[in-house]
């Protein structure tokens, strides 16, 4: 293990790793901090974690990646949300920075949830203090983001290059709190360059086209196109290169329990697979860069 900030984050695989290639799970956290503070059924909050990504993703660090995971919950406060994506109106007093809320907030899943998934009901029955949510982007949001730009910049010098794997899971079907009408069933897995301007098409290219192979229906940039992370790291023209992975849940454990089911050794295999595949599509791609 690399680094461990209890209750914020774990880094594996920096001593090992042999290729510019790093993955994160901004969402896969279970520790709900004491000060949450909501007024939601725990069962349903858990809806809106990521939950096992990063255990799903772990053989990447034996085959010579890095991989950092979150330790906090989305809900709590969504690292791959930009740090003014609030909503004013969801605070009791003006914040001491500028809010720029997306979408995201409108739906309430911006930095700081306000609605319980996935029926969309109040998350608080208070507004959030502007101090609380400063005090959590500050102590888990801004350690998280500048944990994982350290990561792409230390490869990025040592090797030129940089590949990134924003790594999610997704409901099986729509809920209300998304942009899609509520029940439209999603594919496998989704796929997420921000239309091609976060990554090289090859890297997007490979993975959909490995993914397929084995059988798995997949999509590109819809519903999901990619949200902060790759925004911010992702810029192919200085071979920053950053994609998002969504994977549909019911391949691997009951939405309604978190268990994992019958399906989660063989999408584990899948993605240890993966992860050495996309080892070698580094290795290739890094023989035509410049010395």
């Amino acid at each position: 293990m690399s680094l461990h900030i209890p209750g914020v984050l774990t880094v594996e695989g920096t001593e090992t790793q042999r290729v510019p290639l790093v993955l994160d799970s901004p969402h896969s956290g279970t520790d709900y901090p004491n000060d949450f503070g909501h007024a939601a059924d725990p069962t349903l909050l858990r809806h809106a974690e990521d939950t096992h990504v990063h255990d799903l993703w772990s053989g990447a660090v034996p085959a010579g990646a890095v991989l950092l995971h979150a330790h906090f919950p989305r809900s709590y406060v969504d690292a791959n949300r930009a740090p003014d994506d609030m909503n004013p109106n969801a605070l009791s007093g003006p914040y001491p920075e500028p809010l720029n809320p997306s979408v995201k907030s409108t739906l309430g899943i911006g930095l700081c949830w306000t609605r319980v998934p996935p029926g969309g009901e109040p998350l608080y029955t208070r507004p959030l203090t502007p101090e609380e949510v400063h005090a959590r982007v500050t102590r888990y949001h801004r350690p998280y983001q500048s944990r994982l730009r350290t990561l792409l910049d230390d490869a990025h010098s040592r090797w030129g290059a940089v590949w990134h794997v924003n790594c999610h899971s997704m409901q099986e079907v729509a809920s209300a709190m998304s942009t899609q009408e509520r029940g439209t069933p999603r594919p496998d897995f989704v796929l997420g360059d921000r239309d091609g301007t976060a990554c090289a098409p090859e890297f997007t290219n490979t993975v959909a086209a490995f993914l397929t192979t084995r059988g798995y229906s997949v999509a590109i940039n819809d519903p999901y196109k990619g949200m902060e992370l790759i925004r911010a790291n992702g810029n192919p023209a200085q071979n920053r290169h950053s994609m998002q992975i969504e994977v549909n849940r019911k391949l691997y454990m009951d939405e309604a329990t978190r268990i994992p089911n019958a399906g989660y050794a063989a999408l584990q295999t899948t993605f240890t697979d993966l992860a050495q595949h996309l080892v070698r599509h580094v290795e290739t791609a890094l023989v035509g860069q410049p010395a």
